[in-house]
Parts: structure tokens; C-alpha cells; sequence
């Protein structure tokens, strides 16, 4: 979710309830492992949350969650939750007092944003002792019938019109700068079965198809769309889809 307007694009300002519908959801697992590093349970603060897919997931562990991100249109079509406090603010001016925060999290958002803005957000809102977690998931991996021709598509057919954020996303932040003592992170994926039309919904969401569109380029995503449902046969089968969940933890 991009925040530094007029020099990164907010791709997701649009459509958050296709975001919402189609955007594959964290295991609770993650939830989990992130609440028992963290040195209390009060308070939770996920920074660029889109429409709450951790925020959710860490309602049951803490006080209290805040969830911000700068996309109006994304905290509108968050799910209400009593235990969710939901803003409208950019990840580097977080909206809350000095040394609050026993988690700080960003799920697939820490692209997007200015790190060392966001880094010293990050410092003033912690508690001594806080976890920041940023988390991404790689690219799909589909079964063995759909793989190849999606695994092209991905690299070649939309690859020119990914944003030069996304190189971050694919090497599981890997090479962004973090100064944080660092905490081993769990193995973990996310894991669904789908519809073709879910599958469908969810490339609907990259902002590298918005991009395609944009350069009148629906030729590519139509061919690639006529592929994949040939292979796929029934269009109401579920076949599995995973990613690869990649973060980066550290202690504040």
C-alpha cells in the first residue's frame, strides 16, 4: 500500500472489496508466533493493513489491534470487529502516543513504504522490547497441470508491468535494510483450494494486471485467462494454490 504521495502510487486505493474477497487470508499460526515474542498482549498496531487479513487473525491475542492503512477505500471494507480499532493513516505517521506498542506489523505492505520513516514510527510507538514483523508471500505455486503456463505468465507475460516494489516481495525482503536484533521466523505458507473464479479474482487484485489494463494490454491477460481455464477443466473444481510465507522479525 503505497503511502508517500506524489512519489509512490497507492495501487490498491481502488476496488477493496475485490482486495477483501479475493486476497488469500495468513494462517492463525502466524498470529500466534507473533503474539509469543511480543512482550505483553495489550496492544497490537498493523501498519498498512489493507482490509485486515492479519489484523483479524491478531484480534484474539491482544487487548486491543489497531489497523492503518492510508487507503480509505481498504479500511471501508475492513470486517468490523469490536476488538479492531481501523485508521486512515500512512506508515510513516502512525497515529498513536510514545511507547504504546507491543507488536508492530506489516503484511505484504513494507514495499511500499518509506523505511526509514516508518523505522523510527516504529521506535517511537514501541514499548521497551516490542517485535516488528514484516511479512510478505512470495508467488504462487500451482499443481502440476496449471504450474508451468502460470509460472510464465508471472515471469514473462505480466513481469514488465510490476512495480519495481515487487522485487522486494520475490526475494522475501531479503535485501531491505533491518536493524533489529533478529528473531528466527517460523516455516509457514498459506494454502487454499479454489474455483477457477477465485484464482481469476485474485490476479484481478496484482497491480501488475492494473497496469496491463492500463497500457491497453487486455490481449495478454485475455490469452493467459484462455489458458488457464483450458487446463483447468470444471471450472468448480477446487485445486490448491500456495504461497510462501517470508517475514522479517526483530526486537525493538
Amino acid at each position: 500500500m503505497a503511502t508517500n504521495e506524489g512519489s509512490s502510487r497507492n495501487w490498491f486505493d481502488q476496488g477493496g472489496q475485490t482486495y477483501a474477497r479475493f486476497r488469500p487470508g495468513y494462517p492463525s499460526e502466524l498470529a500466534a508466533f507473533l503474539a509469543s515474542q511480543a512482550p505483553d498482549r495489550q496492544l497490537a498496531v498493523d501498519v498498512g493493513c489493507g482490509t485486515g487479513q492479519l489484523t483479524q487473525l491478531l484480534a484474539p491475542h491482544f487487548g486491543k489491534v489497531v489497523g492503518l492503512d492510508p487507503s480509505a477505500d481498504q479500511i471501508a471494507s475492513a470486517v468490523p470487529d469490536e476488538r479492531i480499532d481501523y485508521r486512515c493513516a500512512p506508515a510513516e505517521q502512525l497515529p498513536l502516543a510514545d511507547g504504546c506498542a507491543s507488536l508492530i506489523s506489516a503484511a505484504q505492505a513494507a514495499h511500499w513504504f518509506d523505511l526509514p520513516r516508518f523505522y523510527r514510527e516504529a521506535r517511537r510507538i514501541a514499548m521497551p522490547g516490542a517485535i516488528l514483523a514484516l511479512a510478505s508471500y512470495g508467488v504462487p505455486t500451482l499443481d502440476p497441470a496449471l504450474d508451468a503456463r502460470f509460472q510464465t505468465f508471472y515471469r514473462d507475460g505480466i513481469g514488465p508491468y510490476w512495480p519495481p516494489e515487487r522485487k522486494l516481495v520475490d526475494t522475501g525482503y531479503a535485501t531491505i535494510d533491518f536493524p533489529f536484533a533478529e528473531i528466527a521466523p517460523p516455516c509457514l505458507e498459506i494454502r487454499v483450494d479454489w474455483p477457477l473464479a477465485a484464482f481469476l479474482g485474485y490476479l484481478l487484485t496484482w497491480s501488475a494486471v492494473l497496469s496491463a489494463r492500463e497500457a491497453g494490454r487486455e490481449d495478454l491477460l485475455a490469452a493467459f485467462a484462455a489458458d488457464i481455464t483450458a487446463a483447468w477443466g470444471d471450472p468448480q473444481r477446487r485445486r490448491p494454490v500456495s504461497w510462501p510465507i517470508n517475514m522479517r522479525i526483530g526486537r525493538i
